[in-house]
């Protein structure tokens, strides 16, 4: 079911866990599936030995992704008309991370429905790894 502007409150929020124990193997498939094979996502020993992080670390659009999906399970699909961020902190395997959505806008526009909505996705540890924005289309 569709969200419906008449519904919505500046201050709602929606939450939703994204992944639990992140998985290097997630990692390395996001790595074949953007094509972005960069060895800091893939290699462990270029990540520790060679650029000296403490382990490989997620790629900043698959968090982005993840972090997407709250949205368009909140929205619905096909409805959300902008969408950005950046990313705050290095996802390791083994975290969990953790979106939320707040309510900041609903208005109307050029005869559209929309919501404005704030975007925090956080580690295990209260830790912000990625921010942002996004708009999207809602029913009246």
């Amino acid at each position: 079911m569709a969200l419906q502007a008449s519904a919505l409150e500046v201050g709602a929020t929606f939450e939703a866990t994204l992944v639990e124990d992140l998985k290097r193997t997630q990692i390395v498939q996001y790595a074949g599936a953007s094509g972005d094979y960069n060895p800091l996502h893939t290699d462990e020993v270029f990540a520790t030995q060679v650029a000296g992080y403490p382990s490989v670390f997620a790629h900043g659009m698959l968090t982005m992704g993840m972090t997407g999906r709250l949205l368009t399970d909140t929205v619905g699909d096909g409805r959300l008309t902008r969408f950005g961020g950046r990313f705050t902190s290095q996802v390791w395997p083994g975290d969990t991370l953790t979106a939320t959505a707040r309510v900041e806008a609903v208005r109307e526009e050029d005869g559209q429905h929309l919501v404005d909505l704030s975007v925090e996705t956080a580690n295990q540890d209260g830790v912000t790894v990625f921010s942002g924005t996004a708009t999207a289309r809602v029913d009246p």
